[in-house]
């Protein structure tokens, strides 16, 4: 909530799991004790560009164990001599005052856990993970695909041989047909013969006329 004229911080909403809250150039001047009931495990507080001007309005944010890094750059506090020594004096789980600690060295450029890179790499290895289910499913698809293909050749392949089969069948019985026509005797061969073509034996058209 950076640079929105914000006055106060009195209709924050109640934030247990809130760790960094920024409220830099506002107007806030007091009623920080809001801070310690509804953001209660706070680990950075930025309250830089606001109006706070003297010690005593920090001290409800002793009830902030978890608090360890403050910021005060460009509020009439960070004037007051002392100021340094009397801010650590006055918040003792402070370990950086306006980006230092109290030997003057300065802190890390982020705090992991306090920007969420723990949250977006849980994020990113959830990805990865749902990356890898998908692959995997794919692939799941992929083998099906390639099964219903090698089963369709396999149909084509016994229709094949299944036709070959009633092939070689049918062959055999006309070749068994013609080798039981060769051991007819010549005359009644050629009895069959016609009857197949549906023509009579002109013997027999003779028989009939001396009829």
């Amino acid at each position: 909530m950076i640079n929105i004229n914000l006055l106060s911080v009195s209709n924050l909403p109640k934030l247990n799991k809130l760790r960094k809250l920024e409220l830099s150039d506002n107007r806030i001047s007091g009623g920080l004790e809001v801070l310690a009931e509804r953001t209660p495990n706070l680990t950075h507080l930025n309250l830089s560009g606001n109006k706070i001007k003297d010690i005593n309005t920090l001290e409800p944010l002793k009830k902030l164990p978890n608090l360890h890094s403050l910021d005060l750059f460009n509020c009439e506090v960070t004037m007051l001599i002392n100021y340094r020594e009397s801010v650590f004096t006055l918040l003792p789980q402070l370990t950086y005052l306006d980006g230092f600690d109290a030997d003057d060295q300065e802190a890390p450029d982020s705090d992991p856990e306090a920007d969420g890179d723990g949250l977006e790499d849980e994020y990113e290895n959830g990805e990865e993970d749902d990356d890898d289910e998908e692959d995997d499913l794919d692939e799941e698809v992929i083998d099906d695909e390639e099964d219903e293909d090698d089963d369709l050749e396999g149909e084509e392949e016994e229709d094949g041989v299944d036709d070959e089969e009633e092939d070689e069948e049918e062959d055999g019985e006309d070749d068994e047909e013609d080798e039981a026509d060769d051991d007819l005797p010549r005359g009644e061969k050629r009895k069959r013969n016609l009857e197949d073509e549906g023509e009579e034996d002109p013997e027999d058209e003779e028989d009939d006329e001396d009829d």
